[in-house]
This record gives C-alpha cells, sequence and structure tokens, in this order.
C-alpha cells in the first residue's frame, strides 16, 4: 500500500488516498483516536471513486463520528482502472433490455455480476490485509453497501468482517442465494420499497435466505435515492454494537 494524498476535511477527519497496486482507493480515519480503531470497509456501486466520492465521503464521515475507520477501493473495470471488455458488454446488454422494457434475463445478471464478485473480492480481502497491518486501524471490520453479492461473498470467506450492512438495490444472481445460506454474521439489511431498479421479491427472498442468526430488514417507503436519514442512523447503531 502506498499513500498518495493526504488532507484534512472541515470536520478533522484525515483523508488519504492510497493504491494497491493498480487499485485506487481511499482511507478516512477519525479526528483524534487514542488507541487503534474499528474499520469499515464501504461498498459502492461500479461507477468510479471519483463519481462515488460525494456519497462516500458523507458515509465516511458517519463513521468517523462513531470512532471507526472507513476505506474503500475501486472495483476492476471501473473509474481509472483498466477497462474490462465483458463487464462493459454485461452493461451494454443490461441498458439494452431495460432501455426496451424487457425483463433482465438470469444470463445477463450472472454476466454482469458473479464476475465481478470474483474480482473484487480477493482485492478487498487484500485491501483488508494492508489496511490492517497500519497502527492506527486494529479491527474489528466491518461490511457496508456497495453490491449487495460482493458483501455476501465476503461475509462468507472474510473472517475478520464481524458485521455487515446491505443495500438491497443490485442484480443478485440465483447462485448466490446459496451462498447467502452460508452467511452466520450479525446483518443490517436496507430495502426501498418503491425501488424502480430493484426485484423487492428477491430482495425478501434473499433476505430470507441468509443464515445469520441476528439479521434485521429496514423497509422504507420510496425510490433508490430517497433513503431517509434516520435510516443512516440505524446502521451507524448497528455497526456501533458490533464494532465496538
Amino acid at each position: 500500500m502506498q499513500f498518495t494524498s493526504e488532507q484534512r476535511l472541515d470536520d478533522g477527519v484525515l483523508e488519504r488516498e492510497f493504491t494497491l497496486g493498480e487499485i485506487p482507493g481511499i482511507l478516512w480515519t477519525p479526528a483524534s483516536a487514542s488507541a487503534p480503531v474499528p474499520l469499515i470497509l464501504l461498498g459502492h456501486p461500479p461507477l468510479g471513486l471519483r463519481r462515488m466520492y460525494p456519497r462516500l465521503v458523507a458515509r465516511a464521515r458517519h463513521c468517523a463520528a462513531e470512532g471507526f475507520a472507513a476505506a474503500t477501493i475501486e472495483l476492476p473495470g471501473s473509474g481509472d482502472r483498466p477497462r474490462w471488455a465483458a463487464a462493459e458488454q454485461a452493461r451494454a446488454d443490461l441498458r439494452r433490455v431495460m432501455e426496451a422494457g424487457e425483463p433482465v434475463s438470469d444470463e445477463i445478471i450472472d454476466a454482469l455480476i458473479l464476475p465481478l464478485v470474483d474480482k473484487a473480492v480477493p482485492e478487498s480481502r487484500a485491501a483488508l490485509d494492508a489496511l490492517l497491518s497500519l497502527p492506527e486501524i486494529g479491527g474489528p471490520v466491518g461490511y457496508s453497501g456497495g453490491v449487495i453479492s460482493i458483501g455476501v461473498r465476503l461475509a462468507v470467506v472474510e473472517p475478520r468482517i464481524v458485521a455487515a450492512g446491505f443495500f438491497a438495490g443490485s442484480f443478485v444472481p440465483r447462485a448466490m442465494f446459496e451462498e447467502a445460506r452460508q452467511v452466520t454474521i450479525p446483518l443490517h439489511v436496507l430495502l426501498q420499497w418503491d425501488d424502480e431498479g430493484n426485484d423487492r421479491q428477491a430482495a425478501l427472498d434473499l433476505f430470507d435466505a441468509f443464515g445469520s442468526n441476528e439479521k434485521t430488514l429496514l423497509a422504507n417507503m420510496g425510490g433508490h435515492t430517497g433513503v431517509p436519514q434516520f435510516a443512516g442512523e440505524d446502521a451507524a447503531g448497528f455497526f456501533a454494537r458490533h464494532l465496538r
């Protein structure tokens, strides 16, 4: 891991950009911490860190206010990373059927999500290796948001993640339902009831499939971008319970 820039935000949060090999990332740490702090890995959709930055930094500030560090990395084929032809074709196929008002097939969902999960999860685990080696970060680790299938896979294979907050707002391949049954960590799942791009029933079925003894579904009226402020406060309380 190599840090490439550093700045203090107006609330004192330290923001550092870094690279991990070819992978860009950002780490935010609280203004003052007398001991190593827990870490929340922030997921995001494959739209690029620069485009997602305003939402990511807002989430990171909330984490810092709770005494947690937050970090995120660029997804494969997104942002400034090399183009990924298969992913671009899958996105083009998705746009085509959605613009035509046609149903999104399992084949398109699999092509869009499964290769992304296979590439992104090992990179996230490598980022955790590097981040947890820093003296100011001591764990435990939470995972928050992003492509839900990436979060599901991480919750299954990464023992350092002890709690996860998922946003039920992305396509889920059928194969991920079997992986969901292997998830045992505490979960906090946010569902926007009127999300125009989300299959509500699939989201409910996925929640039912999770094997966790502690799992909470928070459903709010409204579309994809209409998440109420108190939903973020509920998520903060969830991580406070499990990371402190």
